[in-house]
């Protein structure tokens, strides 16, 4: 079996890493975000899809951070 041929990728912002899978499909990972994996059919495609998945990426880390920041109420004990 053939090794996937593997391509990084820049437009002078965001770098990513195009994976060859079936069918014309590429996996689209960035070495900058881990957290960042979608799919796209070509490179134009893959920095949208990226740039899309970043910004959900963030919005969901500013929400887990505001649900954390959330003040605990104190349960009172009872003697």
């Amino acid at each position: 079996m053939a090794r996937a041929k593997r391509y990084t990728v820049s437009d002078g912002k965001l770098v990513l890493v195009l994976q060859e899978e079936e069918k014309g499909w590429f996996t689209v990972t960035s070495p900058l975000d881990p957290a960042v994996i979608t799919q796209a059919r070509s490179i134009r495609e893959a920095f949208s899809m990226a740039r899309d998945a970043m910004a959900a990426l963030a919005e969901s880390r500013r929400d887990l951070n505001r649900w954390n920041r959330t003040p605990k109420k104190r349960m009172r004990r009872s003697a």
